[in-house]
């Protein structure tokens, strides 16, 4: 099959849509089919994947907070590359403006529509953070949000979500004709036998050396509640305890003066972004991973974690509550709540070897296995077109 993928994320941006695209993509072109990908913005990244599927860039503007994202003005050209290309089927995993010349491209060349509900945009913390301070516009995109999605999605033959809590959510709000297809992890990249000892020895230094390391990777941004994490860690307050944080995002500097403010300098450490490659080392250096974001529709971070043998304490909520179980491969807490944080990852820190069911769990999520539900849905959308 020729796929076209049309995402508003792109490199050099990197987030759950990026990884999921690529991933994707270069599981199907093993298989032999061929991946064109449209976006936003343009080629500006160290490095190409030109050699594994083309990409094409539609011109936009880029948002002042997040310069590493772009909105393109006017993509809807590049309709008409559908056509040119011979597209089999059109897979669109954002609603905005890349996502719009996608459904122009699958409608006017008659092609199967697949779309992918990847992020909760519907979210009011994510409206406000990401969409517009201005109280008018604000309350406006909070109104007609999920009008907007049910407007977009349903024009698609096929809705994937990436876990059946999204799958639920979508059914709420009258978004039909889904299926489950979650977001692959590489599984050869992400492993239990991935060796961090170098990265822990230089994060707790000779000194530190007896002490556990608690892991939270992802955007450090409002909806991601960096803010339980940094409360919980003030009310364990251990010597014992050290927690790494590895991104970057706009509310970084909040989440420093917190800890400043808490006293708790020598318990975090933030080490800003890093790239895809070198994660699995930090995953392996750690001992617990901690999610605490109510905003996860999968939670890839948390899923990669587990690849790399390591029990999740994470926020009961959407689809955190059905990847995490308790006493298997770690432990879930209420969210918002810094206490039951507190204690969930003490309790995992104190019977660390209790938890055995991190590779099985992350085996269910392996971008081969995930593909092949993919390609599934590609056939049935080709069939019934």
């Amino acid at each position: 099959m020729n796929i076209a993928f049309y995402t508003d994320t792109y490199l050099p941006a990197v987030d759950g849509v990026v990884t999921s695209v690529n991933n994707f993509a270069a599981e199907l072109e093993k298989r032999g089919h061929r991946v064109y990908i449209f976006t936003a913005g343009k080629k500006d990244w160290n490095g190409s994947n030109d050699a594994v599927y083309k990409v094409f860039f539609a011109k936009g503007v880029r948002f002042s907070k997040y310069p590493q994202y772009t909105f393109a003005v006017f993509p809807y050209l590049l309709a008409s590359k559908a056509r040119t290309l011979k597209i089999d089927v059109v897979h669109v995993h954002t609603p905005f403006s890349m996502g719009i010349s996608g459904l122009m491209a699958s409608k006017l060349n008659r092609i199967p529509l697949v779309g992918s509900f990847h992020t909760l945009f519907t979210d009011k913390s994510v409206i406000k953070e990401y969409v517009s301070s201005n109280s008018f516009i604000e309350g406006v995109a909070n109104r007609y949000s999920w009008s907007y999605a049910r407007f977009f999605y349903n024009k698609c033959d096929v809705v994937t979500a990436p876990s059946s809590a999204i799958e639920e959510l979508l059914h709420k709000h009258k978004i039909l004709n889904t299926r489950v297809v979650e977001n692959g992890v590489n599984t050869r990249l992400f492993n239990t036998g991935v060796d961090g000892s170098a990265v822990r020895s230089a994060l707790l230094g000779a000194k530190g050396s007896k002490k556990k390391i608690v892991m939270y990777v992802g955007r450090i941004s409002p909806e991601k509640k960096l803010d339980v994490l940094i409360e919980a860690a003030r009310l364990l307050r251990k010597s014992d305890l050290l927690f790494a944080i590895v991104g970057s995002g706009p509310s970084l500097e909040h989440c420093r003066r917190m800890v400043s403010r808490y006293g708790l300098g020598s318990m975090f450490k933030f080490l800003g972004f890093i790239d895809n490659c070198s994660l699995p080392v930090y995953y392996a250096a750690s001992d617990v991973f901690c999610i605490p974001s109510t905003f996860e529709t999968q939670g890839i971070v948390s899923i990669e974690a587990m690849a790399c043998g390591k029990p999740v304490v994470a926020a009961d909520y959407l689809a955190l509550k059905g990847l995490v179980k308790d006493g298997y491969n770690g432990e879930k807490f209420a969210p918002n709540s810094p206490k039951d944080c507190a204690e969930k990852i003490e309790k995992v820190i104190n019977n660390i070897g209790r938890y055995n069911g991190m590779s099985a769990t992350a085996s269910n999520y392996s971008v081969e296995s995930t593909t092949d539900r993919l390609v599934r849905v590609y056939e049935g959308a080709a069939r019934h077109n």
